[in-house]
Parts: C-alpha cells; sequence; structure tokens
C-alpha cells in the first residue's frame, strides 16, 4: 500500500508541474494579419483576346486574359464584364480579388481565366487572376 502511496504521490506531483510550467510558459504571439496574397503577376502566355472573339473561337478550358471592366455583380460569384466588343458571365471567388482594392464599374481591369463553353447556357470565364490596369 505504501508503493502505491508513493507512486500516487509522484503522479500528483508531476501534474502540478506541468500545469505549474504551462501557466507560466509565454503566451503565443498573436497572430498576425494575413499576409497579402502573392502570386505571378508578369507576362502571361494566355492569349488576350475580346469578348466578341472569344465567345465566337474560344475553346473549353482554354486560359485567357480579357481586358475591360466588371460592369455589374448578377448574384453569388457571376459578374457582367465588358469590353469594347461586348459582355459576358465571368465568375469571380471573393478571394481573387486583390486586397486592399476597391473595384467597380468604373476601373479597368485584367482578368486571366479559363473559358467554358458550356453545352447548355452561356459560356463563362472562370477568373484565377485580376489585376487592376492604372490610367
Amino acid at each position: 500500500m505504501t508503493r502505491i502511496a508513493q507512486l500516487s504521490s509522484i503522479v500528483a506531483l508531476l501534474c502540478a508541474s506541468a500545469f505549474a510550467v504551462a501557466q507560466t510558459a509565454p503566451a503565443a504571439a498573436p497572430s498576425a494579419a494575413p499576409a497579402a496574397k502573392a502570386g505571378y503577376t508578369g507576362p502571361s502566355s494566355a492569349p488576350m483576346m475580346s469578348v466578341k472573339d472569344l465567345l465566337a473561337k474560344g475553346k473549353d478550358d482554354q486560359m485567357v486574359r480579357l481586358k475591360g471592366k466588371l460592369t455589374a455583380h448578377k448574384g453569388d460569384e457571376d459578374y457582367d464584364f465588358t469590353d469594347a466588343s461586348g459582355k459576358m458571365v465571368v465568375e469571380i471567388d471573393a478571394d481573387r480579388f486583390p486586397q486592399g482594392v476597391t473595384i467597380d464599374h468604373n476601373v479597368t481591369v485584367e482578368l486571366l481565366g479559363e473559358f467554358e463553353k458550356e453545352m447548355f447556357g452561356e459560356p463563362t470565364l472562370d477568373v484565377e487572376q485580376i489585376k487592376v490596369i492604372q490610367g
């Protein structure tokens, strides 16, 4: 019985020590604000196209670039994109928008994305990158 009492005492001391160390250990530094998204923004081999040409000649799953304006939010991830040649629907996940930049119908953007030529319904561009065009 004495041996059990000794083991119980040792276990109790070890638990108390561990608790005390945990209470006095320095707190972890608060997490920093989320880092700005990084990504490649240099030249692309994806061709620059107009909406008219993309709708007429685009191939399903083709990577393309479009330059124009987001003219309306249709709901969820769908936006109307307009350039000098026409208008089409683009799908943009919220996390694809550049952080700290406001984009409205007056801002010219370059979109890089994958063309989805739908069998039924209208074709769309699944946007992977948005670049704001200055001036």
